[in-house]
């Protein structure tokens, strides 16, 4: 599914824990954000995204993802998720936050991915939690404070 609204872009860290046994409590509470997230179709994701994770779960935790399991889940995703492009315009914003807010380049294109394309959440544990950037809002749901009734559609 491509280009359709959502609330939420849920970054790679959400994605991530949910196939990650290191962290059991960090795993059950990603698997149910992104079921939440399914279910109301209110999350969203980017290339950008697909690609770190692809990475991140075949190479990075124990153990790895065989590359054909995480193909698998991004095919999963792609079919019931809006995905997001990573276009000119959205790496020039990046490149714009890099300079005025003194953020990494990576999470300035995820951060430039919900505000041009109309999401008001990012979902991550790498930005502080609650605050906002240019009208687009970074929610940590592994925060102990995180309510799951946050991922309900805005009305």
């Amino acid at each position: 599914m491509r280009n359709a609204l959502a609330d939420f872009l849920a970054d790679t860290n959400v994605l991530v824990y949910a196939y990650d046994p290191a962290d059991p409590v960090k795993q059950n509470r990603a698997i149910v954000v992104l079921a939440e997230l399914g279910a109301r179709r209110t999350g969203a994701l980017s290339t950008q995204i697909m690609g770190e994770f692809f990475v991140t779960v075949t190479r990075k935790i124990q153990p790895p993802l065989a590359p054909a399991e995480a193909e698998r889940s991004l095919v999963r995703y792609a079919r019931a998720w809006p995905i997001h492009d990573v276009t000119p315009i959205v790496v020039l914003e990046a490149v714009r936050a890099v300079q005025r807010y003194s953020i990494s380049f990576w999470d300035a294109l995820i951060w430039s991915t919900a505000k041009l394309n109309g999401i008001p959440n990012i979902l991550s544990e790498d930005f502080n939690d609650g605050s906002l950037l240019e009208g687009v809002r970074f929610l940590n749901p592994f925060a102990t404070s995180f309510d799951l009734a946050m991922l309900r559609p805005a009305t």
